[in-house]
């Protein structure tokens, strides 16, 4: 157990630690030993991230087991945890994604693409729960939890500044500063990226910043975070023709040069927490947040635009009881979400799909939960964990244009269909149970039963098509059970192995009437490993290996789809995939060393439609990358990705009756040169 140190935190004391502690903050928002917690995790370190150097997070995610990140063009993205590549209007709620403990974007208003909010590049470290989380965490926590962590302040002056070039005109500058003095401390970081893109008219420009303030007494401690992003970016549409990727004349090729995504983020969170005894610290933890987007749906041959916003104020309290043997947290969330929804097309494309406003509407959402979370020692061997949380969701839906279809009379199949005012509610509970045991002082084994949920989105509600009036839907829930075994062998090997077993009921799908309904169910097994080998005193290994099946459990016929699906493979489901690296840690100068380290990144074949009918054939890729200091102050890294300079696919798909695919880029230079000022 963590023992009395957890009174003197509270749930965002952030601050690195060694890698042999495996110290976690996410599972209970307290840094907790991991080596026990009989649940799956992984972590991204600030080393790691500084070393791997993304431009985008799916880079940096090959490095997680179970996780894959698939790249659109330019930042999009959609996510694969422990799941399929979900798409759809509401897929994005199978996963939390937060920083420091809070969502990125409130419960009933995910974006698939909302990973890009966060400043992942200059985070502290990431820290992903595979399959459903703890019960601090409600809606969403799913599949999964991402929480990219802010870094802490410098206990001493650390300011640094580097500059970044690479291929079609890619430039990145980035800024780092911390300091601790007194009882105040400070972390500021900052980065912006200018991209020309591989494909033509296609690139994007995007700033972010993080700013975080701590104050610690012997009574109080506060740590407040100031997060903001901004992109503007000129998007790319796929690519259509049977493996075209590999079609040096055709792959730089945009069909949409008109596209565009404009989206801006603001988050600030202040957790404020105070020890009331030995054994009590309570935090409060209020905190905002702000989300605009504006984009061109690309996608779909009418090519809307749609609008959306929603902004947040929300409060957590939390009681955090520390034990001799175990410790116990206890709190309630309250959050206040308003959000809007605009949809219109300049031009007419057919009577079924007019120019004008096709939605336009107002959602004021209400989440109220409480949970409990506990976690106890049973002599030296034996770790026990429980978890039970409650959560209310109450959506107020208001429509701004009329009501009904939003084509006139000549239209024989009208598209979008707006429903009257309306209200929904949800209630939803989820628990969690499991025990881990120590098989020798550094082997353990752990069991694991959870479930989570996810509420309706509220574009799945009252974003509606055809002629459905009402989308009486059911929240989502996923039930897991899962195996897992960790330790470390003569201080050389760490090893991570789990296997899990997770079904899903009540998913929500688009129907072959296109309507949204609930009622199916997913299936869903694998096996992951990491491995983590210094099989020399400067040389490591390092494999992070999925396998895993998804397929449909129940009958089910897709809005496209000619038959029954049920024991199909779910599309985007590669059987395995991962990365494996082997690094050299050489000496450089004598204030730190050098990393060369050469990564292989695999993906399986999967299937890209439901009837499992066509397949991408997946692809291996090599990165190499080279960094260390040339003096005191200077230091150089160079990144080649795509060493081998292979025709892959980013992403495949198939739809309007046509292989489609975001393209790879080929072999590329990124050079950054980084000053560290001070003596």
């Amino acid at each position: 157990m963590a023992g009395s140190a957890l009174a003197a935190v509270t749930s965002l004391a952030l601050a690195e630690a060694p890698p042999q502690e495996q110290v976690l903050v996410t599972a209970t928002r307290v840094p907790e030993d991991g080596m026990k917690l009989p649940l799956n995790w992984s972590s991204i370190s600030q080393e790691d991230l500084a070393l791997i150097g993304h431009t985008h997070i799916n880079e940096a995610m090959q490095q997680v087991p179970g996780a894959w990140i698939a790249r659109g063009n330019g930042q999009e993205s959609l996510i694969s945890l422990r799941s399929p590549v979900l798409t759809g209007a509401g897929s994005c709620g199978a996963f939390l994604i937060a920083g420091d403990g809070i969502s990125l974007r409130a419960p009933g208003f995910c974006n698939v693409n909302q990973l890009f909010d966060a400043n992942t590049e200059q985070a502290g470290r990431i820290e992903v729960i595979k399959g459903p989380a703890t019960s601090v965490y409600g809606s969403n926590a799913m599949h999964g939890l991402i929480n990219v962590i802010s870094a802490a302040p410098s206990q001493q002056l650390d300011q640094n500044i580097a500059i970044e070039a690479g291929p079609y005109d890619y430039y990145r500058a980035k800024y780092r500063y911390g300091n601790t003095w007194g009882a105040h401390g400070l972390s500021v970081r900052i980065n912006g990226t200018t991209d020309g893109g591989y494909l033509d008219d296609a690139g994007y420009d995007q700033q972010k910043a993080t700013v975080r303030h701590d104050y610690e007494d012997d009574l109080w401690r506060v740590s407040s975070v100031l997060d903001y992003a901004n992109l503007n970016q000129e998007t790319a549409g796929y690519i259509q023709g049977y493996k075209i990727y590999e079609d040096a004349g055709s792959r730089r090729d945009n069909p949409n040069p008109e596209a565009y995504r404009d989206a801006s983020s603001l988050r600030f969170h202040s957790a404020i927490s105070r020890t009331l005894d030995a054994a009590n610290t309570l935090t409060v933890t209020p905190y905002l947040r702000d989300n605009d987007m504006e984009f061109l749906q690309h996608f779909l041959p009418w090519q809307p635009v749609e609008k959306n916003d929603h902004s947040s104020l929300g409060l957590r309290a939390a009681l955090n009881t520390d034990l001799d043997t175990s410790s116990w947290i206890n709190g309630l969330e309250l959050e206040y979400t308003e959000g809007h929804l605009q949809e219109y097309q300049q031009q007419d494309f057919s009577p079924n799909q007019p120019a004008g406003i096709h939605y336009d509407y107002q959602v004021d959402a209400s989440v109220a939960a409480a949970f409990s979370q506990w976690r106890a020692a049973l002599g030296s061997d034996w770790e026990l964990s429980a978890g039970l949380r409650l959560e209310y969701t109450y959506y107020d839906y208001d429509n701004k244009t009329g009501d009904g279809p939003a084509c006139g009379p000549e239209a024989s199949a009208c598209r979008f269909y707006r429903p009257a005012d309306r209200d929904d509610d949800f209630t939803d509970w989820s628990a969690n149970a499991g025990a881990s045991y120590s098989v020798t002082s550094d082997t353990i084994a752990y069991l694991r039963l959870a479930n989570g949920f996810r509420a309706p989105q509220t574009a799945e509600l009252y974003r509606l098509q055809a002629d459905q009036q009402v989308a009486d839907l059911d929240s989502e829930e996923l039930s897991n059970i899962e195996l897992g075994l960790r330790g470390r062998w003569r201080e050389q090997l760490e090893y991570d192995l789990s296997v899990y077993l997770m079904h899903k009921d009540n998913v929500i799908f688009q129907d072959d009437n296109r309507y949204n309904v609930s009622g199916a169910k997913t299936r869903h097994y694998g096996a992951e490993l990491s491995l983590d080998y210094r099989f020399a005193t400067d040389w490591y290994f390092r494999l992070d290996g999925t396998w895993a099946s998804h397929t449909y459990d129940s009958d089910i016929n897709l809005l496209g789809s000619s038959s029954n699906l049920n024991g199909n493979t779910i599309d985007g489901a590669p059987e395995a995939f991962g990365s494996a690296r082997v690094g050299w840690d050489f000496p450089a100068i004598a204030a730190a060393d050098g990393t060369l380290e050469l990564e292989w990144v695999y993906t399986d074949s999967y299937y890209l439609d439901p009837e499992n009918e066509h397949q991408y054939d997946g692809h291996s890729l090599f990165n190499l990358r080279l960094s260390g200091m040339v003096n005191q102050h200077w230091r150089g890294t160079l990144r080649i990705t795509n060493l081998l300079d292979k025709d892959y696919a980013e992403r495949a798909d198939y739809g309007f009756g046509e292989y489609r695919y975001f393209v790879g880029q080929p072999r590329g230079a990124y050079l950054e040169i980084s000053y560290q000022f001070g003596s």
